[in-house]
């Protein structure tokens, strides 16, 4: 354990930690899944489990690898996973380009591979299959673009992620890949033993074992080492309150090392997996606060129906996304976009398009979301506001037809001096009575999304 500040205690952590202003600052981030499960690109990125123990998915693995999935298992796509087209550098400006101002890719997904050089398995990127450390180059290349880094870590679900509900014959019981594909390495039911020592009918149920934890804390530890992500963050695996204790133990370790790094990072977990010193995630936007928090927190949402690529996957929009942000801004939230790349390490062309269509959008309408604090309240009609200094932003999500009110700006408020809409160069019109603010917009519509009012001179607390 590093020395510092921090004790492996929820007391320590909440005295200690405070929320990086670089989180608070920068609203978007890149969130990646990306791993072995590309090669198949079907169903989604739990194609290791499904292949194992979903009929169809497993009928479809058959078909399309050549063998049943005791003779080509999961292992087995690794060496298909080359990664070929890979190119951090590009990677790293087009989410600087977009307007990111972190990326977290996952290091290790649910299935066990990890996508960093380890010292601790020979199941890696750098070890088998591209034979590139990915976190490694990605981390280079996003620092160098000026953008913070971190790492999610989704090692906790691997304790039974992998076990199957077919009763199939497969590789997964073999012990020559029990170093993949990890616990349980038990068939679905066993017979009575005969030594008297207690059967395990149902493994899904099964603990992890005090040597799993360890193990898990170990890769934790390596990944903060050696990438000194800024953030880190972990799937719902670690949700239990009976991981406590090696969760804190985590926190401890990776907080004293920033400290002595003098880097300002964050753990980020959903729900109440840690009760101090988390940045609250929401996974997908329809699990966002409907209002405004007390509490910053950030939603991981997939530019897709899948995280993970899936051939013929269908995609959302930069309007959609742009939406998103503004509303989770406006409520004391962050937006991580998820990316879904290809197996050959390409992004394809219509995620690009979006991730450049939102970047445009923030090029002439980021000063009112880089920087900014939610307000006393988050919007009114298709208005959302959002805060930083004496200004006050007023996004409009639709092109108005007539002025609009704002409402929430009588005189009483404080006398408006100055009202303009960012990308359009001349002052607007306004009025400012006991109903509100009234705001004259152009003639002619400036931009294609959602429309940034800048508003000065307001006493806003």
């Amino acid at each position: 354990m590093p020395k510092g500040p921090y004790k492996a205690t929820w007391e320590s952590v909440k005295e200690n930690y405070k929320t990086p202003e670089w989180f608070l600052d920068g609203k978007f981030g890149i969130f990646i899944h990306y791993g072995v499960y590309t090669v198949a690109a079907y169903a989604s990125e739990w194609y290791p489990r499904h292949m194992y123990s979903n009929g169809g998915v497993q009928k479809w693995h058959v078909e399309h690898f050549g063998g049943p999935v005791d003779k080509i298992g999961y292992k087995d796509l690794i060496p298909l996973f080359k990664m070929e087209k890979f190119n951090a550098q590009e990677w790293a400006d087009l989410f600087k380009e977009a307007g990111a101002k972190y990326v977290v890719p996952t290091a290790e997904h649910h299935d066990g591979f990890a996508m960093y050089d380890s010292k601790l398995t020979k199941w890696d990127a750098k070890d088998m299959g591209p034979m590139i450390d990915f976190i490694g180059e990605l981390a280079t290349a996003v620092r160098k673009d000026g953008l913070k880094f971190g790492v999610s870590n989704h090692r906790m679900e691997h304790w039974d992620f992998m076990y199957p509900q077919l009763k199939t014959k497969s590789d997964l019981f073999d012990p020559a890949y029990a170093d993949f594909y990890g616990p349980p390495q038990l068939p679905p039911v066993r017979k009575p033993a005969t030594n008297g020592e207690e059967v395990i009918e149902d493994q899904n149920k099964a603990p992890q074992s005090q040597a799993f934890l360890e193990e898990w804390l170990a890769r934790c530890q390596e990944l903060v080492d050696k990438y000194k992500p800024d953030m880190f963050w972990f799937d719902n695996g670690v949700n239990s309150r009976s991981l406590d204790s090696v969760k804190l133990r985590f926190a401890a370790y990776y907080y004293n090392s920033a400290n002595k790094w003098g880097k300002a990072v964050s753990i980020s977990t959903k729900s109440d997996a840690y009760l101090a010193g988390s940045i609250k995630d929401f996974e997908r936007q329809g699990r966002a606060p409907k209002g405004l928090t007390d509490f910053v927190w950030q939603v991981d949402d997939p530019i897709g129906e899948k995280f993970g690529y899936v051939e013929g996957m269908k995609l959302t929009n930069a309007a959609t996304v742009i939406r998103r942000l503004v509303e989770n801004v406006s409520k004391n939230g962050n937006l991580m976009l998820n990316i879904s790349p290809k197996s050959d390490g390409t992004i394809p062309q219509e995620q690009k398009e979006i991730l450049l269509g939102v970047g445009k959008w923030l090029k002439v309408n980021g000063d009112g979301i880089y920087g900014t604090r939610a307000w006393d309240k988050y919007g009114e009609e298709s208005l959302r506001f959002t805060t930083k200094g004496n200004n006050l932003y007023a996004i409009s999500l639709k092109w108005p037809t007539a002025p609009i009110i704002v409402r929430s700006l009588p005189l009483s408020k404080g006398k408006v001096s100055k009202v303009s809409l960012l990308g359009y160069a001349k002052e607007l019109k306004f009025m400012q009575d006991v109903n509100g603010l009234t705001v004259t917009f152009p003639d002619e519509k400036i931009g294609d999304y959602a429309y940034t009012l800048k508003i000065e001179g307001v006493e806003l607390h």
